[in-house]
């Protein structure tokens, strides 16, 4: 049988039920397509990161805003993810004519001395920002670090001769280091120490804080004017953020086997013989573990004798005295009849022996002396133990 349009109905109702038992699997493949689709489109497009003075960061500690106004300028703004393609950005700046600025941000030190030393050859100005003093010394420059900005201080003023720190004016003094030696600019205290310094004749530069720099301060009084000129000087700016993989083709560090000597080769073995022999011993000797049911009930004399036990080892006898004597004021109470309450509120014992007293018709003077006695040794506190028991059964005789 054929329909009017020449489609066999069977052929038809075949491929609609084959949908229709099989649409689960389409639809989710269908879903995984679309998936795919966008993730390949989000990652083929520029995304922006979360770097602290990354020119790719739009946050408030990036510095996507000062790349945008130097690309707006005409300077030709790369950031680099190695020393290698920073020196070779360096030197394709150098070969088209143009001169090039380097701008290094090492937070955490991941660049070694040498590869300083020779960024600043290769480049027209080096701008290191918040440097180590161990960047600093492999640099070889007369710039060193020299504290940090004073709280107080909220913004700073040029004082010095550089053009760029002069025409800027004031900048934000938030978080920042200073720096002694060279041309030193936007000092705290007059100490001789500042914000920005120059040196190699203008060819190296330091800045102690990103705040003048990043997206947050950026408006603020002259930090985008002074951060315009300093990295805006060249054609090209090589903005270089180091990483771990900065930190070059170090040697790994030795093993364990490595760095123990040559005898422990021979020992070791019969060290772990030894171990193993002694777990067996020791385990033989621990014997079987034994499983009693929960809860346990420990009588009172049992933890009696261990208290006694651990008083004995410690050779603690005012404890042990004081143990006593507390018992032997409860029993006495008990006994009596004054009330366990009240033995418990006088320690002491002074009403305990005026009951004592009054029942055995002696001295209660006498009988608060034996309570309240302090041995100093052990065999006082035995003799004296000796005393409470007897006491304590004349009371319950009468």
């Amino acid at each position: 049988m054929t329909p009017t349009g020449g489609v066999p109905v069977a052929a038809r109702r075949r491929r609609t039920g084959w949908i229709r038992r099989h649409r689960a699997a389409v639809l989710f493949g269908v879903a995984m397509a679309l998936a795919l689709a966008v993730i390949l489109i989000l990652q083929s497009t520029q995304r922006a990161d979360s770097q602290e003075l990354s020119i790719r960061n739009p946050g408030p500690e990036g510095a996507r805003a000062a790349a945008q106004i130097l690309a707006g300028q005409g300077v030709s703004v790369d950031q680099t993810a190695s020393f290698e393609e920073t020196v070779a950005a360096a030197r394709a700046a150098a070969g088209s004519g143009s001169g090039s600025t380097v701008l290094v941000y090492d937070r955490r030190g991941f660049l070694a001395p040498e590869r300083l030393r020779r960024l600043l050859a290769e480049t027209d100005r080096l701008v290191m920002v918040s440097p180590r003093l161990a960047a600093l010394t492999g640099l070889g420059s007369t710039v060193r670090q020299a504290g940090v900005v004073p709280g107080s201080e909220q913004s700073l003023q040029p004082g010095c001769a550089v053009a760029d720190a002069q025409a800027a004016g004031d900048i934000s003094a938030d978080g920042g280091f200073l720096y002694t030696g060279g041309t030193v600019c936007y000092g705290a205290g007059g100490s001789g120490r500042g914000l920005y310094a120059a040196a190699e004749n203008g060819k190296l530069v330091v800045m102690g804080s990103t705040a003048v720099i990043s997206n947050r301060f950026l408006a603020a009084n002259g930090n985008a004017a002074l951060t315009l000129r300093t990295l805006g000087s060249q054609a090209h700016l090589v903005w270089y953020l180091p990483g771990p993989g900065d930190l070059g083709s170090n040697p790994a560090p030795k093993t364990l086997a490595e760095l123990a000597p040559a005898w422990s080769a021979f020992v070791a073995p019969w060290l772990i013989v030894v171990a193993l022999f002694a777990v067996l011993w020791r385990g033989r000797r621990l014997g079987p573990l034994v499983f009693e049911p929960l809860p346990v009930v420990v009588k009172s004399t049992e933890t009696a004798e261990g208290r006694a036990r651990l008083y004995h080892e410690a050779h603690d006898v005012a404890r042990a005295a004081d143990t006593l004597r507390a018992g032997t004021i409860v029993r006495l109470a008990s006994a009596l009849r004054v009330g366990t309450a009240a033995g418990f509120a006088d320690l002491s014992g002074s009403d305990v022996a005026a009951a004592a007293a009054r029942h055995l018709d002696r001295s209660p003077a006498e009988l608060l002396q034996i309570l309240q006695h302090r041995p100093a040794t052990e065999a006082q506190l035995v003799r004296w133990a000796q005393d409470l028991v007897r006491l304590e059964k004349e009371v319950k005789a009468r």
